[in-house]
């Protein structure tokens, strides 16, 4: 991977600038969405495009904003007084408003996308691209799924940025993002079954028997982007042990890469988590602990906590 950067260092330091066949020079720009719950102030270094993802609070529609405002905390503070939160996508005029102004610039856009198995909203996405390209025939729209969902993101956006800022171009990117997707291992455990039943994540009848018994499941993103089972936990302390242990067991060269622990409202067991890390990791390690965003946490519920790492290509 460091030769990779290495020659695209060498053959651009314009910063992801490209030279377009009539010789001006087009700016490619880097979209994300709030979805990869990368936090705000990474984002900010990386000077990212930013499409904020919707999300309704007792009829009050807002936006997920990385955790500049704190969103999170009057969140899972209203969730745990009841409130009861739903998501929903952007539509087609919502792309074309973050898209187009790019593109009467002049620019060409590369968007990575959180897992297209996870929401219909990039049916809209796809119906915007195929009309600002109609209008702007000169520019170019990429975008790559990146199978992945909230921290698991974060990781492939920041090693992927460091292939924009060495000067690669859109195919290029797209080129690392599908293979060092199978690099990135996610797991969830889940305190509140109820949050999964209204998610359609698991049967009602799951979610009550597995409440009553005190069940803790552990999710994991698949090879296609999908959200999985993959184990049980009982207690909080299970499902850190049994997070841990998947690091253990499916990391490969992870101290090389930064571990990103997230949680809702769990700060207890995420520390626990990370002193655990520092102890097989190395305090040299970079571990990083955030907060669940609101879109995210509308499917999880208060109490998750969730990893993220480099893992062996193809295993989870």
């Amino acid at each position: 991977m460091l030769d990779y950067v290495a020659k695209n260092v060498i053959k651009s330091q314009l910063s992801a600038t490209i030279a377009s066949t009539k010789g001006e020079i087009v700016m490619l720009k880097f979209f994300i969405d709030t979805n990869s719950e990368l936090w705000y102030e990474t984002a900010d270094k990386m000077n990212c495009e930013i499409i904020n993802m919707p999300y309704c609070l007792d009829g009050e529609l807002l936006q997920a904003d990385l955790g500049r405002n704190k969103d999170y905390i009057k969140f899972f503070e209203r969730v745990k007084n009841g409130a009861v939160p739903t998501t929903c996508g952007l539509n087609k005029q919502n792309y074309i408003e973050y898209f187009e102004p790019h593109l009467k610039n002049g620019d060409d856009i590369i968007y990575l996308t959180f897992s297209q198995k996870l929401s219909n909203t990039f049916e809209y996405m796809k119906q915007a691209i195929a009309d600002l390209k109609g209008k702007y025939p000169e520019r170019a729209i990429s975008y790559v799924d990146t199978r992945q969902i909230s921290i698991g993101i974060s990781l492939i956006i920041i090693k992927a940025y460091e292939q924009y800022k060495a000067g690669a171009t859109a195919e290029e990117i797209i080129e690392f993002v599908e293979r060092f997707r199978d690099e990135v291992g996610t797991y969830f455990g889940v305190d509140d079954l109820m949050h999964l039943k209204r998610g359609g994540r698991v049967s009602p009848t799951t979610a009550v028997i597995g409440t009553l018994l005190g069940v803790k499941p552990i999710l994991v993103l698949d090879s296609t982007g999908s959200i999985v089972k993959c184990a049980t936990a009982r207690r909080m302390s299970g499902v850190v042990k049994s997070l841990f242990d998947n690091v253990k067991k499916y990391g490969e060269n992870v101290a090389d890469y930064p571990v990103i622990i997230a949680h809702a409202m769990q700060e207890k067991y995420a520390n626990e988590l990370k002193d655990l890390l520092v102890e097989y990791l190395g305090v040299d390690a970079d571990i990083r602990v955030q907060y669940i965003g609101p879109t995210i946490g509308t499917h999880c519920g208060v109490g998750t906590i969730g990893i993220t790492f480099h893992k062996k290509a193809g295993k989870f």
